[in-house]
């Protein structure tokens, strides 16, 4: 008889997510079973909650989704080294195939034939995920548990912000989601002079001030120039990281950008987007686009964390994941950071 499990599942393809049990993963050969201690909500997860037309593309329910956890080994597969079970771990949620030419390069965020977990195999807002072992990510144990639950999204993060030097730039963000607000902390911590955040949503940018943000800007009634002007910004931002995929955004940012200026591109619009060609040429910039995270991304942020990096005010809401539904439902409000659901225990079912 197979053992079986609480998991937040896709049930149908339609809105919303249901609590159900399904049958605990068996790890193959160099596969590892995880047990889960704490997850976070990713924005992908509340396109998939709302089924949209991106999650109608990827998705093929049923499925258990979430990709963002902390947890220890509980089992290894046959022929799995280097682990030993109760070790504290993450995962990296790209699945790669490891014989493509970005693979055998060392560039597997690139890697085209690329596997999701909670995306195109069942994820990790369960008891227990299962994932190769070459994607098992080792985690001090001094770490925060909730912070180190939302690294796949600090691993974004963290690839976007030191995509370039920071060392003494200043830095617009577009975009004052929760990678975005992360991003703020690590552009500090790596040397920036500036952070200048701006966003329509006042609840957000109060967080990046939280997270050392030194201006935040509701474009949609204050003047990002005129804060540039008392940030002391003469000729434009060095760096900027889009965060929001929002066209009217980058085109702002590439306005404000100073001659040979450098963008990372983190969002992902719901379409093409215009953009200026003769501004971006004629200013020598230069556009990179980001995805997921590099492995090294891995190592980076537990450093940075053990250094002194704080990026626990960037989690605003923790559930019971039996309460998934609230968690969620901060994530639809645009009122939250992070939301961390804890799975470390089963909530007691009321005495008749």
């Amino acid at each position: 008889m197979k053992q079986m499990m609480d998991a937040i599942v896709k049930p149908t393809a339609g809105p919303g997510l249901e609590l159900r049990q399904v049958p605990v993963p068996v790890p193959g050969p160099g596969e590892v079973l995880i047990k889960i201690h704490k997850t976070a909500i990713c924005g992908s997860d509340v396109h998939i909650y709302k089924w949209n037309q991106w999650a109608q593309q990827h998705v093929k329910p049923p499925q258990v989704i979430g990709h963002e956890y902390v947890g220890e080994i509980a089992e290894l597969g046959a022929g799995v080294t280097g682990f030993t079970p109760g070790q504290r771990v993450s995962g990296e949620g790209h699945i790669t195939c490891g014989h493509c030419r970005n693979c055998h390069t060392g560039n597997i965020q690139w890697c085209k034939n690329t596997s999701s977990v909670g995306v195109d195999r069942d994820g990790a807002f369960a008891e227990y995920v299962c994932i190769p072992a070459s994607n098992v990510i080792l985690i001090d144990p001094s770490l925060n548990e909730d912070v180190v639950a939302m690294f796949d999204a600090v691993g974004n993060a963290t690839h976007t912000a030191l995509m370039f030097n920071l060392v003494g730039e200043d830095v617009l963000i577009t975009g004052a989601g929760p990678v975005g607000i992360l991003a703020v902390a690590i552009a500090k911590y790596a040397g920036a002079r500036r952070v200048v955040v701006t966003d329509l949503n006042d609840y957000r940018l109060e967080l990046a001030k939280k997270l050392g943000a030194d201006a935040a800007i509701n474009t949609g009634r204050e003047d990002l120039t005129l804060a540039m002007k008392e940030q002391g910004l003469v000729e434009g931002f060095d760096v900027g990281f889009e965060m929001s995929g929002s066209g009217a955004a980058l085109r702002q940012m590439i306005g404000v950008m100073r001659n040979g200026g450098k963008i990372s591109l983190l969002g992902l619009g719901n379409g093409p987007v215009q953009m200026d060609m003769n501004q971006i040429i004629g200013k020598g910039l230069t556009l990179q686009g980001i995805y997921g995270r590099k492995m090294d991304n891995w190592h980076q942020m537990s450093y940075m964390v053990q250094g002194g990096l704080d990026l626990t005010p960037a989690i605003t809401h923790r559930f019971h994941y039996t309460d998934f539904e609230k968690g969620f439902e901060a994530m639809h409000s645009g009122m939250s950071g992070k939301v961390i659901l804890d799975w470390t225990t089963k909530k007691e079912e009321p005495a008749e």
